[in-house]
């Protein structure tokens, strides 16, 4: 079983960049599909970006293509979010997920998910 920690959080202004990383432990990495997802107050979670076990295969939401970046180090036991020109609507407590069994049709899908970090707050300011 896999446990994941995020960090990399905090309070930035419009435009800045910020990098999260989640880091595994207690499961063999590579086996994992890993996402990222967010969830603001008072909605509902939602998908952000996910990356195969190869990394060869990365899916984003339509809201941060261009902006984010799923990367993995499987030599590491992390995955990684680039985000970069932050607006305020990208507020919200960002998850680390992974899975074993996940296939890349149902990367996007947070109910897939059978293991989930404790989050980490992401503020933009205006």
């Amino acid at each position: 079983q896999v446990q994941l920690v995020e960090s990399g959080g905090g309070l930035v202004q419009t435009g800045d960049s910020m990098k999260l990383s989640c880091a595994a432990s207690g499961g063999t990495f590579s086996s994992y599909v890993m996402g990222w997802f967010r969830q603001a107050p008072g909605k509902e979670r939602e998908f952000v970006a996910a990356i195969s076990r190869s990394g060869g295969n990365i899916r984003y939401a339509d809201s941060v293509k261009g902006r984010f970046t799923i990367s993995r180090d499987n030599a590491k036991n992390t995955v990684y979010l680039q985000m970069n020109s932050l607006k305020p609507e990208d507020t919200a407590v960002y998850y680390c997920a992974a899975d074993p069994a996940i296939t890349i049709a149902t990367m996007r899908w947070s109910d897939e998910y059978d293991y989930w970090g404790q989050g980490t707050q992401v503020t933009v300011s205006s």
